[in-house]
């Protein structure tokens, strides 16, 4: 069974541990279609397409009944 030979310094210990919280932003580019942002490779929010094909249709929610 493999163990430390040497113990960890606090320095390199808290080295390591910094690189766990990080967490970047999402990719926002300007959907094709509608130019409204969107995450690339998925269906735009707005216009529900993708790769220049309707995936869904995008409904209104204006109408009140």
């Amino acid at each position: 069974m493999a163990v430390p030979k040497r113990r960890l310094s606090s320095s390199k210990r808290d080295m390591r541990r910094a690189q766990h919280d990080k967490v970047s932003a999402p990719n926002i580019v300007p959907c094709p279609n509608c130019s409204a942002p969107m995450v690339p490779h998925r269906v735009c929010p707005a216009c529900g397409h993708y790769k220049q094909k309707a995936v869904f249709k995008k409904e209104d929610s204006g109408s009140g009944s």
